[in-house]
């Protein structure tokens, strides 16, 4: 497939590492408001550069719009881009809200547009595998789901770029930003959520509107309870952790790694599954670095969609699942506004 990137930053080369190891695929069309950035990219990945979103939808060779932009404006190329009868892969929050999420949703269901969310977490080993064991009941009834995300970002990563910890195009802090991608998990481990408190504070950084510390209590529809613990606060920064556990067997990742695995009744799989998943993490995930994260799941997600589009089935992570964790995390926000009232999220 021929790819188009819609705003140049980082993660938008980590886009581009994803897309040159598909075979058959390349970027064609760069977009960005700055001149010199978008030339820069061009001439970094080997493409046409655009400073006119229009101009840039009209380019012939277009079939998969890759919209790298800071999160409060991605409905902004989304809806046109769909209305051109683009594809679109979204880098996360889909939106910062659920409203602006369900109005992309809804814009690529009326042109008959893929639609993907980018969550590379579940395209890992270690995901698919806890994901297999809940799909086949190997925990049992599940009693406890839990994921933490205790980063560290400085306060040089909030004033670079004039949006970051902003509710206007940020959306959130260490919740909308940096932990989505556990939020993720966790629901698509556990489920949905019947209940949700919580309380937020902002204690390690100056001059951001966000939070960068969050703690919430959760009870899940199917009877479990657990909790998600977001921060950017918390120096040197450890690896995402997500915990999973029921009446006969529970497993915790860190990052990619399966660190616990274990089971009531043991099948012989499990000896080599523990072998091979709790080697080294492939990376520190952006613990403390941004861009210390690998580009792998992101080739994964890429694929998918691509077959997606082939097929014409829906992508593992499709608008409405892109949905969910932003869903949660606006119930987050309730909850700690009102004190810690219970909130539920919006259903989707």
């Amino acid at each position: 497939m021929k790819f188009g990137i819609v705003g140049t930053g980082m993660i938008a080369k980590i886009h581009a590492k994803a897309i040159s190891e598909i075979p058959g695929s390349k970027i064609v069309a760069c977009f960005d408001v700055v001149p010199e950035r978008a030339q820069q990219y061009a001439e970094l990945v080997g493409c046409r550069a655009y400073t006119d979103f229009d101009a840039f939808l009209d380019d012939p060779e277009l079939e998969i719009v890759n919209i790298c932009t800071p999160s409060g404006l991605h409905s902004d190329a989304a809806i046109p881009a769909a209305e051109s009868g683009r594809h679109l892969i979204i880098e996360k929050p889909l939106e910062i809200t659920v409203e602006r999420c369900l109005r992309i949703v809804d814009t690529a269901q009326k042109h008959h547009v893929t639609l993907s969310g980018i969550f590379p977490s579940r395209y890992s080993d270690a995901s698919q595998t806890i994901k297999q064991a809940c799909a086949a009941r190997r925990f049992g009834m599940l009693t406890q789901g839990s994921a933490y995300v205790k980063w560290w970002r400085d306060q040089k990563y909030y004033s670079q770029g004039g949006w970051k910890g902003t509710r206007a195009l940020d959306g959130g802090g260490a919740l909308m930003n940096q932990s989505i991608h556990a939020v993720d998990l966790l629901l698509w481990f556990m489920g949905p959520i019947k209940s949700i408190s919580a309380y937020t504070s902002t204690v390690g950084h100056s001059q951001i509107e966000v939070e960068d510390n969050a703690t919430a209590a959760i009870e899940f529809e199917n009877g479990a309870l657990g909790a998600i613990q977001g921060t950017t606060a918390t120096w040197p920064g450890f690896m995402k952790r997500i915990e999973i556990m029921g009446t006969t067997g529970s497993a915790i990742m860190d990052e990619d790694m399966l660190t616990f695995w274990q089971f009531a009744q043991e099948i012989p799989e499990d000896t080599s599954t523990r072998n091979r998943l709790s080697q080294s993490a492939s990376s520190s995930g952006g613990a403390a670095d941004p861009a210390a994260i690998g580009y792998e799941g992101h080739r994964r997600q890429f694929l998918d969609v691509i077959e997606a589009i082939e097929r014409g089935r829906a992508p593992l992570v499709d608008g409405i699942e892109a949905t969910k964790a932003v869903a949660c995390i606006e119930a987050i926000y309730r909850s700690a506004a009102q004190g810690g009232t219970p909130q539920r999220p919006a259903r989707i």
